[in-house]
């Protein structure tokens, strides 16, 4: 156990629920923890809510206090809920994230974006509800294009970003990878790992190939292949059931994350995680749709599927069998509450925040 976790294995986290639906779907979710710690023996938690995001921005002029960045870094993990609104930008005019900034500042290297097929939820794919979609998407998370976020140089003439990979985190990223495809392999699934790269145009990704080649003889148990990322798009929306793990660049992951989510009924139902050595953000795909803020209409599913992956993390993170079990508990009872014909309103049902929660509440029972 870290020094912040008690004896009793009550672990502590960081609350950052951010602007717009973020406060929205985070009470729920924290509704869905509070019911597992009291029917789980030997699971507790400690919550600490701190302020982050656009409004923090514009009462402050920081989008995280120094006092939320070392309450992150003492926390077991940090829950976030969205952050960032279009009216408020940074002088530059770009976007208030936080979440990115976290990202940097703890070394959030594993961007884990994982795309299941909830039962009932309807997919644009034919056929996917007879095959059933289960993978998962890992976007490196610190480097790549992203490296030069606030860095890029304009004149009159062009524009420059500079993408950056480096042998530390490539070989970091792809361990981890290999390492969760070995857990799902475990679990019963494939245990297939899958490259996403542009190696036919960029030296970089060639050089990362070679790495890959490298890190991938410890595992010989996972079965791996490459994949071009055009390529790759266009096999994600005619066999998405075909992929296990993929990893990738941390643009191409950016978009292609989306995408992933698009495949299984939206943003509203994706969860997501950035994870590194030692800290991990546990937050929904989507953003803080300011359009239906406060109108009750926030689907917090994504939200309460990143509190499973917290669990599942800290889980294995801790040795901790009951964090993992709740985990599970938490995935099932939403198969359940959908399966049981829960519609949101973003599939044209009447479904909103309130009633999402309480079927799954009920459903954990």
């Amino acid at each position: 156990m870290s020094a912040s976790t008690s004896a009793n294995s009550s672990f502590h986290i960081a609350v950052l629920p951010g602007d717009g639906i973020g406060h929205e779907v985070t009470a729920p979710a924290l509704d869905v923890l509070r019911r597992i710690e009291q029917t789980t023996p030997g699971l507790g938690f400690r919550f600490s809510q701190a302020p982050a995001g656009a409004e923090e921005y514009k009462a402050t002029g920081k989008s995280m206090s120094e006092q939320t960045i070392k309450l992150c870094g003492a926390a077991d993990a940090i829950f976030l809920g969205a952050c960032g609104l279009p009216s408020v930008r940074y002088p530059d005019n770009t976007e208030i994230m936080p979440q990115v900034e976290l990202r940097f500042i703890y070394d959030l290297y594993a961007g884990v974006r994982p795309a299941r097929l909830i039962p009932g939820v309807p997919s644009p794919i034919v056929g996917a509800d007879r095959h059933g979609i289960d993978f998962v998407l890992v976007r490196e998370s610190t480097e790549g294009l992203f490296a030069s976020m606030g860095k890029g140089v304009t004149t009159h003439d062009e524009a420059r970003e500079t993408l950056v990979v480096t042998r530390k985190t490539t070989e970091r990223l792809f361990d981890f990878c290999l390492r969760l495809a070995q857990r799902r392999k475990a679990r019963g699934k494939p245990g297939r790992l899958t490259l996403v790269d542009k190696a036919n145009v960029f030296k970089a990704f060639n050089w990362q190939r070679d790495i890959f080649n490298e890190r991938k003889r410890a595992f010989a148990e996972v079965q791996t292949d490459m994949l071009y990322v055009d390529a790759c798009a266009a096999m994600m929306v005619k066999k998405p059931w075909d992929f296990d793990v993929m990893v990738m660049e941390n643009m191409f992951g950016d978009i292609l994350s989306d995408l992933a989510a698009g495949l299984i009924g939206g943003l509203g139902i994706a969860p997501s995680a950035d994870i590194g050595d030692t800290h991990a953000v546990f937050q929904p795909c989507h953003g803080t749709a300011p359009d239906i803020m406060g109108k009750a209409q926030a689907n917090p599913t994504a939200m309460i599927l990143s509190a499973a992956m917290m669990l599942d993390w800290l889980a294995d993170k801790h040795d901790h069998q009951p964090a993992a079990d709740a985990a599970l508990r938490i995935e099932q009872a939403v198969d359940k509450a959908y399966a049981s014909g829960l519609k949101p309103m973003e599939y044209g049902g009447n479904d909103g925040t309130a009633a999402i929660s309480k079927a799954v509440m009920t459903a954990l029972g």
